[in-house]
Order: structure tokens, then C-alpha cells, then sequence
């Protein structure tokens, strides 16, 4: 029996069904233009751009150009590219300009769809953004789209890693600029760390389109992008804490095992403040929001002491406190624990301290791309992420209908008692496909056990291809030919992203990877023939064998990625397979009770060769699935909400940066500050309302000498008859305007101006920084506040605000100070030297694995010469002798001497057979 909504959707259609009838109703206008888009020369098609921008400038609207604009992309694309946008690809086109995501499936022509928006948004002058999941698809898909664009006469650009500000500032000041998601955040944050407006390398944020869009803005989104840098040295601090530490008996904190957390009791709180505050060290409560920083300390100092056992978890060597690996008991040299840990333990243990890395910049990806004007996306899964799309970056999510209908089966999920049973029957698939020639793409949930089954595999004299998503243009590479018949490929879930596998093999990979380096023409075109003549035979044979058998070795905790896995077979119309083999010892079996399961099954006689399939178990494992999903968006979102806290002030200080650098005077401001904080410190020792006899005038006079400079008999002017606070406000104000006056005077206006800016600017970063410490050190201890039915996020927003506050108040007395004591050699004008940060350190966690990914990025740069793996002994190097080379990055030039790229010479993709 239908539900009321499935009626509805019966007779008025789905919401989705309703937009994309909006969209192909706009087709018709486009298509009227083909012909007269065909007509025109080469150079007349190009005019068009100069002639858009200029009915834009005149006030036109964007969605006026649209059917004009897509037309002439469309013909550029055929007479460039040879490829003509579908109809569907017109309507993907239009969702993508009016700031929505479109699904798309696998092998619809995504990358292509990108271009009929990218050239429109360019038309109004503003940067337009196309963001990828790696360097490979960045530079893949701005020179084989750059030759549209080009053609138009548009500029193209391209950010990847290892690029210096002079290359990203010539990429971004391109009409499209493609990049991966990483780079274009990480240039935001270090643009808001340059002194000068020249040295910025972005301009503005005002359209991006994301490639996998689900990848980026979901799964990357737990994780934010750090700079970070050297912090001032605190081994002094340390120390001083660590003495303390020894002191606290067993009634003085409570041990939490298993989260590896120590906290203070009521009584250890009492005896801390107390000898905290005999050291100096302490003002007034422990918890007060001042003291956030010593609290950090002391709870690093007594997780060292009572969590962390010499030669268990950690041993000293040379005089240094190195990691014992709990797993396989091996030492890490070179890891060290974060977040000030590390330092605890050398207190503990008196080695020498190294100086920890302290946070100077970072942003979330849910906040770096909600600066976007217009943001869209597009992917082949973000149905089931809709709520997230529009609950975090009120994206809306458009279902594309595919060119040619699907025709790949889904078979049902097969589930077994134990894991041995399962991989049995997997071999038993993967061999009866290999045989026929069907080729298979096998999908694992993690690199181990995309190991484990190679393994496997290997025993069972399979050959077979391995993707360890490391190296992109090499994972490239292996999935464009993992349609030949017969092929088995081995993937994590998420790898190969963004590369089409084809029945037979990719033409244009193999042809650009055979015929490099060959010169010959007619030789050359004999070759292209004969690579395409024998794909076309392979094609035949693949198709025979039922096109491309994708199989999931378990099911992933999100649908979204299973979906990814089973969208790589059927691409435009292809046949194709896919099958999904489970067991009770799966981590997503565990989560809905395997172990009542199995005790049923094995009641019922189910043997452990034999395998439930039954569409209910499929439904019962895709709800299990949906609470998983439930549960991570809820993790995301409450991690969003305290770094929106931070965004605010983040936004704040980034603007007032630049308007700072961009004023020619900055004089005004300064002068502001300077009353603001004469203000604040005769509110502070002359309360309002008090009677004279309360003003504490001596500690004023003092503070006024301290910060401006001068001499005032304040005491005296207190014994004056009448005289109020007021009075005493208003002659320091003159006092401290005469003296920055003299000095202004005395240096010389325009050499007084640069030093304002710089030591505004400098100032300003300082204290942001240190600001950004005291707030992950709150951000930490605020959890704590729900054990006393506080709520953490509300107490976070509280205490940041009053730190926020702190920061600014700060900030003017600081500059003030300075600004009143300087002293300027007047001979040699200065021009103040700003040094931006050094020894700077770029980190993005991959969420599954936990690895940097920016040293992953770092390796694959690999370096011009010859490489030699990192720790290899250059001695033993003999090239012509493979072994002896060690691991060699891709990129960089091979130790055989031949001059060629490794990847292009002895790197070259090798199926590996058994």
C-alpha cells in the first residue's frame, strides 16, 4: 500500500522532478541557437566573450546570457574537444550557475558540464574557482578544459602544491582557476598572514564549483586545515609546573584509562591554586578564563606523570623522550605527541624541552567555502547528504537524469558467518569473472585490507592491480585501463576518483603514455590507430562478459560511499554488475548485535559456508547505516558550531587586516586607540561613582608613566578641589595627544605612518595567535563544565567572547606602549621590515587514515635531480640496479639517468602478476 507522500509524488512528481522540469525547459532556447553558433568563423565565435562582457557591464543579468553563453560553449567544446554537451549536461550546467549541487552519475561527463557555468560566472570579471580532490585532476582538467576556454579567449590557471606566491598569484588572477581544496584554503589563510595587499595572491571568493563535492564538503570536513609555526620557548613553565605535580596525592585528581584523561577533584583544585599561587603563578581561580593557559599546563603535566609510564609508553634515549609504538612496540623516532604533551614528559624526565608548534591560522572547510558569493558542486552521490548540504551551506541537491538508461544489475548483499568464509566466496567471484573476461573492480573499506586480499589473490595465482590512492596520476592511470577484459583491480572505496573506468581500456591514457617521446607522424598515427583498434576489439570482449563486476568486500559505514563503489560499472548505458559480500565480524555488523545474529543463525543451521541473501537484510543493513550517518553529521555539526565561535573572530581580524593594509594613514586609528586606552585605565583605578579617597591614584600614575611615558602629578591633581574623573580623563588625553604630536613632529609624518602600520600589524598578529592558543586550550577544559549541567557550547561562546574582548583591549595598549616609547633614527628613514612567519608548517588530517596529507603532498613534489628515497644510503646507489633505489617519488627524475620522470621511465604502471 502506497503512503501519502509516494501518492503525491505519483500524480505531482518529487520536488526534484518539479526543478529539473524548470531546467529542460530552457533547453529548447539553447538548442535554437546551435545552428547559428555553427555559422560563425572561428574568430567571430571567440568575439562572443568580448561582446557578453560587455552587455554585463551594461547592466544585463547573468541568466539573460545563459542560453547565448552555454551555446557558444557547446560549440567551442566541439570544435575543440570534438565533444558536444548532452542535453543533460545543459541541465547540470544550469543547476551548477543557480548555486546548487548536481548529482551526476559516474561517466555523465562532470568535468565537462563544469565548463558551461565556469564561463558564464567568468563573464562578470569575478574569480571563478573549480575545486578537485587532488594536484592530478586539478592540472587534468584545466589543460584539457583550458582548450575551451582558451578558445574563447579566457585565461586559465591552475594552484597545486609546491607553487611560490608569484605562480599563485598568476593562477588566481586568471578568469578560472582550477586547484584542489586544500590549496585554495591554505592560500587564504597565508594570504591573511602577508603585510602588504601586493603580496596576496587571492581575489576574492565570488563563484566556486566543486568536483566531489560529497568528498570535500562531508568527509574532508572533519578535519580543519593548521598552519602552524614555532611558539615562544615555555620549558621554564614546564619545569615550574612539573615540580608541582608530585606534590598532589591520590584524593587530588581522578584517572580516566580509558580516554587517557587525568582531572583535578575539588581538593586537587585547592592545592593547585595554592601552591600555583605562592610561585606567582596564579591570580584568583584556577578556572578563571585568564588562567586558561595554566590550566592546559597542568592537566599535560599530570597526564605525563600518571598516564604515561617510562619504557611502556615511552622511553629516553640520548636524551630525548622518544614514542614506543602500543601496536608493534617499535620506537617512533621523530613522532612526538601534541598539544604540549610531549614537553611534559621532558619536564618530567629533566631532558632538554623543544619548543612547541603553536596554531597561527586555521579554518574549517565548512567555513572556508561558505565565503563563496555562489558556491555549487557536483558528484555522482549527494542525495543522501541533502540535509547536510542544506542544513550547513544551504546548498540544494538536484538529481540529473542520465543520458542513456542504466542497465547494471544490483545484485543482493550475500552475508556469511566469519570474514574466511566470505573472502572464499569473493576469490571464487573475482576467478569466475577473470576467466570469462568480465573485468572486476574490487572495493575495501581500508589499505590493509586491499592488502589482505591481494594477498590473497597472489595465493591464488590471480593477477591483478592494487590501488593505494597515494600517487594520483599513477591511481589514474590503473583505473582508466581496469575496463580490459579479464582485469581485476583492487580499490579503497574512495580512490580513482574523478577517472572514468571504460570497457576495453582508456584510448587517450594510453595513447598520451605509448607514444610519448615518438616524433614520427605518419609512425605516431599508425600507433593511435592500432591502440584504438585493439581497445574497440577489447570493448567487444568486455561487453560479451557482461561489462565491468564491481564487488564491495563489506559495506561501508556511509551509503553514499557504497554508492560511489557500485557507480563505477554501467557507465553510459554500459552493462554491468555489482555485488556486496558481508560477514558477522564486519565493523558495521557489529554496530546492529552480530553476535545475537550468529547464535540464531547457527540455531536455524545455517552452516558457515552458506550465505544469507535476502532483500531484507540489505534494507535492515542500509538503516543500520543511516544511524552511522546520523551520528557523524551530529559529530560535524557540533564541531562546526564551536569553530563558527571562532570563525566570527576569525573574520573580524582578517578584515581589519586589510583595511589596515590598506590605508595610506593610519593615524586616526591609532589616535582612537590611544584615548580608548586612557579610557580603560582611569575606569580602572578611578571606578565610577567612587569618592575621591577610593581613587587609587598612585597605581595610575604609575600605569600612565609605564604606557605613554610621561610624568603626571596625578595624586596632586586628586587633592585638587572639585575635580572629577572626568577632568583627570580629559588632561591625560591631552597630555598623551601633545606627546605623540612631538614625536610625529620630531620623526617626521610619513616615516611615523609606516611605523604605526607595522607595528600595528605585527602586534595585531601576535596577539591573534596567542589568542588562538588560549582558545584551544578552553576548547579542551570547556567539556569539562558538563559534568556541572552546564552546557560546554554556551560556556565556549561566553568565555571566547570575554577573550575576544580581552584580545582587543589588549591589543590597543600594546600598541600604544610601543608606539609612545619607539625611538626612530630619523637619518636613516626606515621602512619598517615586516617578516611574515618562517619554519611554517601546513596540516589537513585525512579523516580515515589520520595522515597529513600535505607531506604526502611534499613526497610526491619529489625533488629535480635524480631521486633517492629519504634515508637511503647514496653509497649503494646503482642505477642500473632498481632494488638499490629505495622508494623514489614519481614526479622526479629517475636514478637509471635516463632523464625521463620516474613515471615515465621505470615507474610506469606494471600490472603486478602473481
Amino acid at each position: 500500500m502506497l503512503g501519502f507522500g509516494a501518492i503525491g509524488r505519483k500524480f505531482f512528481g518529487s520536488s526534484n522532478d518539479r526543478q529539473i522540469k524548470s531546467f529542460r525547459a530552457r533547453i529548447p532556447q539553447i538548442n535554437d541557437l546551435e545552428p547559428q553558433m555553427e555559422a560563425l568563423s572561428d574568430a567571430a565565435l571567440a568575439a562572443k566573450t568580448v561582446e557578453y562582457r560587455g552587455r554585463i557591464k551594461n547592466g544585463e543579468k547573468l541568466d539573460a546570457l545563459l542560453p547565448e553563453a552555454f551555446a557558444t560553449v557547446r560549440e567551442a567544446a566541439r570544435r575543440t574537444l570534438g565533444q558536444r554537451h548532452y542535453d543533460v549536461q545543459l541541465i547540470g550546467g544550469m543547476i551548477l550557475n543557480s548555486g546548487r549541487i548536481a548529482e551526476m552519475k559516474t561517466g555523465e561527463g562532470k568535468t565537462l558540464v563544469a565548463t558551461l557555468a565556469a564561463y558564464l560566472n567568468s563573464l562578470s570579471g569575478g574569480p571563478v574557482h573549480v575545486v578537485t580532490v587532488n594536484d592530478y585532476l586539478a592540472q587534468r582538467d584545466a589543460a584539457w578544459m583550458g582548450q575551451i576556454y582558451g578558445f574563447l579567449g579566457l585565461t586559465v590557471g591552475t594552484i597545486v602544491h609546491g607553487l611560490d606566491d608569484l605562480q599563485r598569484r598568476e593562477a588566481y588572477a586568471a578568469d578560472i582557476t582550477y586547484g584542489t581544496n586544500n590549496e585554495f584554503g591554505f592560500d587564504y589563510l597565508r594570504d591573511n598572514m602577508k603585510y602588504s595587499l601586493e603580496a596576496m595572491t587571492q581575489r576574492g571568493h565570488s563563484f566556486a564549483i566543486v568536483d566531489e563535492v560529497d568528498s570535500i564538503l562531508v568527509d574532508e570536513a572533519r578535519t580543519p586545515l593548521i598552519i602552524s609555526g614555532p611558539t615562544d620557548d615555555n620549558s621554564e613553565l614546564y619545569r615550574t609546573i612539573d615540580q608541582f605535580i608530585p606534590q598532589l596525592t591520590e584524593e587530588d585528581f581522578e584517572i580516566d584509562e580509558k580516554n587517557r584523561q587525568v582531572t583535578l577533584t575539588e581538593e586537587g583544585n585547592e592545592r593547585m591554586e595554592a601552591v600555583l599561587g605562592e610561585a606567582g603563578l596564579l591570580e584568583g581561580s584556577l578556572y578563571d578564563t585568564e588562567n586558561v593557559t595554566i590550566v592546559h599546563h597542568v592537566t599535560q603535566g599530570l597526564r605525563a606523570h600518571k598516564l604515561f609510564r617510562r619504557d611502556t609508553d615511552y622511553i629516553v634515549k640520548q636524551g630525548k623522550v622518544v614514542i614506543i609504538d602500543e601496536f608493534t612496540g617499535r620506537m617512533m623516532e621523530g613522532r612526538r605527541y601534541s598539544d604540549g604533551l610531549h614537553q611534559a614528559l621532558e619536564a618530567k624526565e629533566n631532558v632538554q624541552i623543544q619548543p612547541e608548534n603553536q596554531t597561527l591560522a586555521s579554518i574549517t572547510f565548512q567555513n572556508y567555502f561558505r565565503l563563496y558569493d555562489k558556491l555549487s558542486g557536483m558528484t555522482g552521490t549527494a542525495v543522501t547528504e541533502a540535509s547536510e548540504f542544506m542544513d550547513i551551506y544551504a546548498l540544494d541537491v538536484a538529481e540529473i537524469p542520465t543520458n542513456v538508461p542504466i542497465a547494471r544489475e544490483d545484485h543482493d548483499d550475500e552475508v556469511y558467518r566469519t570474514n574466511d568464509q566470505k573472502y572464499l566466496a569473493i576469490i571464487e567471484l573475482i576467478k569466475d569473472c577473470s576467466e570469462r573476461g568480465q573485468p572486476v573492480l574490487v572495493g575495501t573499506t581500508s589499505i590493509e585490507k586491499s592488502e589482505m586480499l591481494a594477498a590473497a589473490l597472489k595465493k591464488a595465482k590471480i593477477p591483478h592491480n592494487v590501488l593505494n590512492a597515494r600517487y594520483h596520476e599513477q591511481e589514474a592511470q590503473i583505473v582508466a585501463q581496469a575496463g580490459v577484459p579479464g582485469a581485476v583491480t583492487i580499490a579503497t572505496n574512495m580512490a580513482g576518483r574523478g577517472t572514468d573506468i571504460q570497457l576495453g581500456g582508456n584510448a587517450d591514457m594510453r595513447i598520451a603514455l605509448e607514444l610519448e617521446g615518438l616524433e614520427d607522424e605518419a609512425e605516431r598515427a599508425a600507433k593511435e590507430a592500432a591502440i584504438r583498434t585493439d581497445i574497440d576489439t577489447k570493448k567487444a570482449t568486455a561487453l560479451a562478459a557482461g561489462g565491468l563486476y564491481v564487488v564491495g568486500t563489506e559495506r561501508h559505514e556511509s551509503r553514499r560511499i557504497d554508492k560511489q563503489l557500485r557507480g563505477r560499472s554501467g557507465r553510459q548505458g554500459d552493462p554491468g554488475a555489482s555485488k556486496f559480500f558481508l560477514s558477522l565480524e564486519d565493523d558495521l555488523m557489529r554496530i546492529f548485535g552480530s553476535e545475537r545474529m550468529d547464535a540464531m543463525l547457527s540455531k536455524l543451521g545455517l552452516r558457515e559456508d552458506e550465505a544469507i541473501i535476502h532483500p531484507w537484510v540489505s534494507k535492515a543493513l542500509e538503516k543500520a547505516q543511516t544511524k552511522v550517518e546520523a551520528r557523524n553529521f551530529d559529530i560535524r555539526k557540533n564541531l562546526l558550531k564551536y569553530d563558527d565561535v571562532m570563525n566570527d573572530q576569525r573574520k573580524a581580524i582578517f578584515e581589519q587586516r586589510i583595511e589596515m593594509m590598506s590605508a595610506e594613514d593610519l593615524s586616526e586609528i591609532i589616535r582612537d586607540m590611544r584615548h580608548q586606552v586612557v579610557e580603560d585605565i582611569v575606569a580602572r583605578h578611578i571606578p565610577e561613582k567612587a569618592y575621591p579617597e577610593q581613587w587609587d591614584t598612585e597605581t595610575l600614575q604609575t600605569d600612565v608613566k609605564q604606557i605613554f611615558g610621561i610624568e603626571a602629578d596625578i595624586p596632586g591633581w586628586a587633592d585638587e578641589e572639585g575635580i572629577a574623573d572626568e577632568e583627570i580623563r580629559n588632561r591625560l588625553t591631552d597630555a598623551v595627544d601633545h606627546k605623540a604630536a612631538e614625536r610625529a613632529l620630531k620623526f617626521g609624518s610619513d616615516v611615523m605612518r609606516q611605523v604605526e602600520k607595522a607595528v600595528l600589524l605585527q602586534t595585531l598578529d601576535h596577539d591573534w595567535r596567542e589568542h588562538l592558543l588560549t582558545l584551544d586550550h578552553l576548547r579542551q577544559v570547556v567539556g569539562l563544565r558538563g559534568y556541572g549541567q552546564r552546557d560546554p557550547l554556551n560556556e565556549y561562546k561566553t568565555e571566547a567572547f570575554q577573550l575576544f574582548d580581552s584580545l582587543l583591549a589588549r591589543l590597543r595598549e600594546r600598541v600604544t606602549q610601543a608606539l609612545m616609547h619607539v625611538q626612530v633614527n630619523v637619518e636613516q628613514p626606515p621602512a619598517p621590515e615586516l617578516k611574515e612567519p618562517e619554519n611554517l608548517r601546513e596540516t589537513h588530517r585525512d579523516p580515515t587514515t589520520g595522515e597529513n596529507e600535505m607531506l604526502r603532498a611534499d613526497e610526491a613534489d619529489g625533488p629535480n635531480p635524480p631521486a633517492i628515497a629519504r634515508g637511503t644510503d647514496r653509497a649503494r646507489i646503482n642505477p642500473t640496479d632498481p632494488a638499490t633505489w629505495g622508494k623514489v617519488p614519481r614526479n622526479a627524475l629517475c636514478p637509471c639517468g635516463s632523464g625521463k620522470k620516474y613515471k615515465h621511465c621505470h615507474g610506469r604502471v606494471a600490472t603486478e602478476v602473481a
